[in-house]
């Protein structure tokens, strides 16, 4: 999405562990981990002599239906359990993104909430999401961006967010780091 809009970057996976405090809120979840995740990466390109230009972009991703937080799938059986949960129901997409760039005032984050509905899935359709791999390593076990779009009834919200990263937001957070964009 980024390379879409012209933007220029190289991408650093950061030694973050992936995992949601005893009682932690969903809404403030992934959050606090793309803002570790964005802190992470920043001490990674400074500890290779980075200049201090150097501006990190995180994000984190959950799906909550009902009370339950929705991660990535361990596997096929926890896949199809997930797209079972979300067969016919509403449910939210939160993910949290943070700009880090070693400012004092930092780190710059917000989580956007988008609502999803699916229609109704039939044991074929789900077999059908999971064999494909398309959800593997997405929270909730699908990607609207993917094959799963097609079973999407309704979304309130950014598409861009369910996608993986609210794109508004994050123009918003790096435009308050100070960093340009190609058009303004």
């Amino acid at each position: 999405m980024l390379t879409g809009l012209g933007l220029r970057f190289d991408l650093e996976v950061p030694h973050v562990t992936e995992a949601r405090r005893a009682g932690e809120n969903a809404d403030v979840y992934p959050e606090r981990l793309a803002c570790e995740k964005a802190a992470a990466g920043l001490a990674s390109w400074r500890s290779r002599g980075a200049d201090k230009a150097v501006v990190a972009i995180a994000a984190d991703t959950v799906v909550v239906a009902g009370d339950e937080v929705l991660e990535k799938p361990k596997d096929r059986a926890d896949a199809e359990r997930m797209l079972r949960k979300l067969s016919g129901v509403e449910h939210r997409v939160i993910t949290g993104v943070c700009v880090a760039s070693g400012d004092p005032a930092e780190p710059r984050s917000r989580a956007v909430v988008t609502r999803v509905r699916f229609a109704p899935l039939s044991d074929t359709a789900i077999r059908y999401l999971v064999d494909s791999g398309d959800g593997d390593d997405k929270a909730g076990a699908y990607g609207i961006q993917g094959l799963a779009g097609a079973f999407i009834e309704r979304i309130e919200g950014s598409f861009s967010n369910v996608v993986g990263l609210p794109m508004v937001e994050t123009l918003a957070l790096l435009a308050e780091a100070g960093l340009r964009t190609p058009w303004g």
